[in-house]
Order: structure tokens, then C-alpha cells, then sequence
């Protein structure tokens, strides 16, 4: 099974957070920033399924050069491997070019079985990108999921809401979003540091 991970490089919730001058985007360069928390269970749950078969996990994200760093969080973590969309052109995107962006990093990573991505980012908090991707790319979506199970070509999992619980599935290639209810995410061991610098970290451009 070949797993893609989405993840995002966000400012620092602790660091003090500022626009652009001039344009009035949020600031992503200027600032520490680190892999979004929210985004560290969709890790999680991808290294579960990778321990608990064949899997390969291999995590994508968009944003400036510093975001190649939350690429190698989740590679200490245990990702195989890292894409890393970086262009000066992409600068200020909103959501609609971005799961552009990523549904055509999608396509040049190749064959996947499972998206992953976590409930949203924790400096936009739009939770919108997953859905769009899927629907760019043609294939089903299931957000919010505090449990998951994948089977026998299909995803199932848990849906919890304010006044009912729904179970949903969805064939696979798949794109699922998992909420902060679904694991607990693993710090990285001096092992995984390590062992992290030697998987491949690809950078490439919008073109």
C-alpha cells in the first residue's frame, strides 16, 4: 500500500504572528515555524497502518524553503520519503490554488492508495483543501474521522458529531481526514532522527 501524507508548515502558535508588508499575507518567513499539530496525527495514523503491514508512507507539502522542515519532522517520525513543493510563485495562495498545487503533486508522485491529512491547519482552520483535492482529482473523501480502519480495498471509519455518530467507507484511492480523537502522535526517536537523514527529501518547483 502507498500512502501520501498532506502536511503544513504553520507559524508557531507561541511566536509572534504578523502579515506580510505590502500584501498582507500571512507571514511564514519571518517567523519559527514547525509541522502543524494537527497534521502530526495524520502522520501517526499513516505510520500505524504502516506497522501494522506493507506500507509506504510518503508525506507532500506546499510552502516556502523553512517547510522542508515539516517534511522532516514527519520523516523522524517514520515517512519514507518527502516532497516538497517550494516556488516563489506560490506565495499568498489561498486554498483553491493550493489543492491545485497538491492535486498536481499528487499526479508526479504516482500511484497512491490513501491520502491522509489531518481535520485542518492550525493557522488557516478552514479544513477545506482535502475535499477539493478529492474532487480535482476524481476520487472519494471522508473527513473527520476519530477512527479508521482500512480492509480488503476500502476505508472505514468513525465519524463523531455534535448529536450523532456516523460510520462511513469509501473505496480506495481515497483521500481521508482524521480529527486530534484518533491516535496519540509519537515524538521522534534519536533513531528516527537520524535514520531521517538519509531518506529522500525532493524539492520541486510549480512547473
Amino acid at each position: 500500500m502507498k500512502i501520501v501524507v498532506l502536511c503544513k508548515y504553520v507559524p508557531n502558535a507561541t511566536s509572534e504572528r504578523k502579515f506580510v508588508d505590502g500584501d498582507h499575507t500571512t507571514d511564514r518567513v519571518g517567523v519559527d515555524g514547525l509541522l502543524s499539530e494537527l497534521d502530526e496525527y495524520a502522520v501517526e495514523e499513516a505510520m500505524k497502518i504502516k506497522e501494522a503491514g506493507d506500507a509506504q508512507v510518503t508525506v507532500l507539502t506546499v510552502g516556502p524553503a523553512a517547510a522542508a522542515d515539516a517534511v522532516r519532522k514527519a520523516l523522524q517520525m517514520g515517512a519514507d520519503a518527502g516532497v516538497h513543493v517550494v516556488d516563489d510563485s506560490l506565495h499568498g495562495s489561498d486554498a483553491l490554488a493550493t489543492s491545485l498545487v497538491l492535486a498536481k503533486a499528487l499526479e508526479k508522485v504516482g500511484e497512491y492508495d490513501l491520502v491522509m491529512c489531518g481535520m485542518a491547519s492550525t493557522d488557516g482552520e478552514m479544513g477545506v483543501v482535502p475535499a477539493m483535492i478529492a474532487e480535482r482529482l476524481g476520487l472519494p473523501h471522508v473527513g473527520y474521522l476519530g477512527d479508521l480502519t482500512v480492509s480488503d480495498g476500502t476505508v472505514t471509519g468513525r465519524r463523531d458529531g455534535d448529536a450523532a455518530t456516523e460510520h462511513v467507507s469509501a473505496p480506495l484511492p481515497a483521500v481521508v481526514g482524521v480529527t486530534d480523537q484518533i491516535n496519540e502522535p509519537r515524538y521522534p526517536s534519536f533513531k528516527g532522527i537520524m535514520a531521517a537523514k538519509k531518506k529522500p527529501l525532493e524539492s520541486v518547483s510549480a512547473a
